[in-house]
């Protein structure tokens, strides 16, 4: 993932890199609900920016400081996947862990860091899903 670097997340109350939010891509209108209803479940209030597709070109650090409901209401057709920013480590793992409780479909998962905070929403899912593609080669061939 370019120049980025992979550590593994904890399990502590440390707040990780970015302003608190959840950035949320793919979800159509009916599934937005779906997806809020979740998070107010497990995290409590946390503010939701839903991308969609116009959003491409917006720089990460710039949709993490947008106002919490944006987008919500308008379908996405880009890939599917939620950018977690300013969370705590035991949040991710209990949302990670929740959305897979209820069965939501695979999808793609980041976290904001100061490296792609000046990414493009774009260029981030296209990094995702060559690590994804790559990921699932090697598991099949582990096979």
């Amino acid at each position: 993932m370019g120049k980025g670097t992979f550590r593994k997340v904890g399990e502590s109350e440390n707040r990780m890199f970015g302003p608190t939010c959840l950035i949320i891509c793919g979800y159509d209108s009916s599934e937005q609900e779906e997806i809020l209803s979740l998070i107010k479940e497990c995290l409590s209030e946390l503010p939701v920016i839903f991308a969609a597709k116009a959003d491409s070109g917006t720089k990460l650090g710039e949709m993490a400081a947008s106002k919490a409901g944006k987008g919500r209401g308008i379908s996405s057709d880009l890939k599917r996947a939620i950018i977690m920013s300013g969370l705590t480590e035991k949040e991710l793992h209990l949302l990670l862990k929740s959305y897979r409780d209820k069965g939501f479909p695979t999808q793609l998962w980041a976290t904001l860091t100061p490296v792609s905070e000046k990414w493009t929403l774009e260029r981030l899912l296209q990094e995702l899903s060559a690590e994804a593609e790559a990921f699932r080669i090697r598991q099949k061939q582990g096979q």
